[in-house]
């Protein structure tokens, strides 16, 4: 394993001084494809976010983000999920259209996301050597929000992407990751774009 991945771990570049790895380089490219393709409701993002996300796995392993980078273990769960649910699940097993969230689901995110957040800062405290836990469980906890109501089309799904993607542009600069930092900045640009977009043809639920 160690000599099949180990190139993606090379240097490609150096960014500001900082070697940015071909994992890195190639986890840009495909996370902005990804999410320019999710705000045009393209089902092929989720394959390719699938690609893109263990891409980015490495990359934060690397660095030490290590609630980030088990977090992309469960994209791929969700990307696979997301990709069956955009395909069959409308009514009577149609292509899912977009809606809105309603208020139980949202108590039961909130709650959801609060209890994440803390579990994952205690863990990261106190069994790993990460100097933000409580950012790393923060963005974990919104990511993993966010990516549900994306699977289920919801189009408050991009406002919790935004929120995290806010904190996600210093974290990675701090982290010495030049390089998904800017993509995230990219990023912030396309949920608003995909808000934009989603929210006039969202149904009602």
């Amino acid at each position: 394993m160690t000599d099949l991945l180990g190139p993606l771990l090379e240097p490609a570049f150096t960014l500001g001084g900082v070697p940015t790895s071909w994992a890195e380089l190639l986890g840009f490219a495909t996370g902005l494809l990804t999410v320019w393709m999710v705000a045009r409701q393209n089902i092929w993002n989720w394959p390719l976010g699938v690609a893109n996300v263990i891409l980015l796995g490495l990359v934060f392993l690397t660095a030490g983000l290590y609630a980030d980078a088990a977090l992309q273990i469960v994209y791929v769960v969700l990307g696979l999920y997301g990709w069956w649910q955009w395909a069959y699940g409308g009514a009577d097993r149609t292509a899912l259209r977009v809606s809105r969230t309603g208020a139980a689901e949202w108590v039961w995110l909130g709650l959801a996301g609060v209890t994440a957040t803390a579990l994952l800062t205690a863990a990261l405290s106190a069994y790993t050597d990460s100097s933000v836990p409580f950012w790393d469980a923060l963005t974990t906890s919104l990511s993993l929000m966010a990516t549900y109501g994306q699977t289920r089309k919801r189009v408050e799904s991009w406002w919790l992407w935004i929120a995290a993607d806010v904190v996600y542009i210093p974290l990675y600069a701090y982290k010495n990751l030049y390089l998904t930092s800017a993509l995230y900045v990219l990023f912030l640009a396309l949920c608003v774009m995909g808000l934009r977009a989603w929210r006039p043809v969202a149904v009602a639920r």
